[in-house]
């Protein structure tokens, strides 16, 4: 046994008596590697493209960059189970997305930009696939509106880099942005540091194994709806506040990036409490239509208040279509479902930015009518599932 085993091993018992404490460590780990660590540079965007000289196609070369990496340590998840379940690999995992985003202004140089983003990516994936684990582990049995609140965290990170960008850019430059995001990085590593990974699978009954077989035929329609979504939602998540800024100015799309992380934090506990009374896959649906809304939305209408209103859309939805997909798959009990959906979803956020890169001649509004048709795609895939499994009491 080696001392990365023995230190997991011991964390292992020190599991917290509350519920609440997994649920602020989960929220912090999320809010570094999702709210802050990868979507901080939403809001970075513009400022990279005024001050640093970035143009639209290399800003979307780096996006895609980003999501390779997230492919990267999303298939970690499934070729090295046991990594994810250890407590070292969280920690070294945070601490190296921390340096990634300190080391961002220290060049100007794109291919090493894509290198940061892509490290900062493999870990930001490596850290949402081990906290998530280990919520949907310690977390069983509890109220569903906790795991809510832990997904929340990745909206309170978006709001604190939406509210650092709002802050910093009037008074200083792009690379002091990116310094600030490395340090509210590294409070939120400090804050999830003895966070509990997920114990070792224990083997399955024949019932078990059954059960298994049933969730195998079920799982193709959620994994096609969670990737499509991968695919929508990142290119609004890449590149919404940069078509707020041309159409409403760059207060407008700062602000909205903040009402973003706002609308997202209570999210997750509210689309968790309507589970309770309704299908999960039919609010997946209704979410995923609402989203489409909200990303279509500044494309038809220009000005504050539509820009507005499609932050809160987006905002209170990603959180909600995230927490219920990765719910259905572990309800199904498929093998590795958090890695399996996050890696379809990382595919996804792989094509998004190729997409659409071919349509940022003209603005981003094209695009954002194009993210808004695969969302709508995505919800066709997810009624696919509400309509076969309805009945089924394990998907509920």
């Amino acid at each position: 046994m080696n001392a990365v085993d023995s230190a997991d091993e011991l964390t292992a018992f020190r599991t917290p008596t509350s519920p609440w404490i997994t649920v602020g460590q989960v929220g912090a780990a999320l809010a570094a590697s999702m709210g802050i660590g990868r979507f901080v540079y939403t809001p970075v965007l513009p400022l990279m493209e005024a001050q640093a000289g970035l143009t639209p196609s290399a800003g979307a070369a780096l996006a895609t960059a980003n999501y390779l990496g997230y492919l990267v340590g999303a298939l970690a998840g499934i070729v090295l189970p046991g990594l994810m379940r250890s407590a070292a690999a969280i920690r070294v995992s945070m601490l190296i997305l921390t340096t990634t985003l300190a080391l961002m202004p220290v060049t100007s140089n794109e291919t090493a930009w894509a290198v940061l983003r892509c490290v900062a990516g493999a870990t930001s994936a490596m850290v949402f696939v081990i906290a998530v684990s280990a919520m949907h582990s310690n977390l069983s049995g509890h109220a569903a509106h906790l795991s809510g609140w832990a997904f929340g965290g990745i909206g309170a990170g978006i709001a604190l880099s939406g509210l650092v960008v709002l802050i910093l850019r009037s008074v200083s430059t792009w690379g002091s942005v990116w310094w600030a995001a490395a340090l509210l990085t590294l409070i939120c590593t400090l804050a999830a540091w003895t966070l509990t990974p997920e114990r070792a699978p224990t083997a399955p009954t024949a019932e078990r194994r059954r059960s298994h077989n049933q969730g195998h035929r079920r799982f193709g329609a959620l994994f096609v709806s969670y990737s499509l979504e991968g695919v929508g939602y990142i290119i609004a998540g890449t590149f919404l506040v940069a078509a707020i800024d041309h159409t409403a100015g760059s207060f407008a799309g700062s602000g909205a990036w903040v009402l973003v992380g706002l609308a997202a934090l209570p999210s997750g506990p509210l689309w968790a409490l309507l589970g309770r009374r309704w299908s999960r896959p039919i609010l997946l649906v209704i979410a995923l239509v609402i989203q489409a809304a909200g990303i279509a939305l500044p494309a038809v209408a220009g000005g504050i208040w539509p820009a507005l209103v499609s932050a809160f859309l987006f905002g209170g939805t990603f959180l909600g279509i995230s927490q219920m997909s990765l719910t259905i798959g572990a309800h199904l009990q498929f093998p590795h479902a958090v890695a399996i959906l996050t890696t379809g979803y990382s595919l996804g956020q792989i094509a998004g930015p190729l997409i659409v890169t071919p349509l940022l001649s003209d603005g981003y509004h094209l695009a954002l009518l194009v993210a808004s048709g695969i969302v709508l795609a995505a919800a066709l895939a997810a009624a696919v599932l509400t309509a076969r499994f309805r009945q089924r009491a394990t998907v509920e």
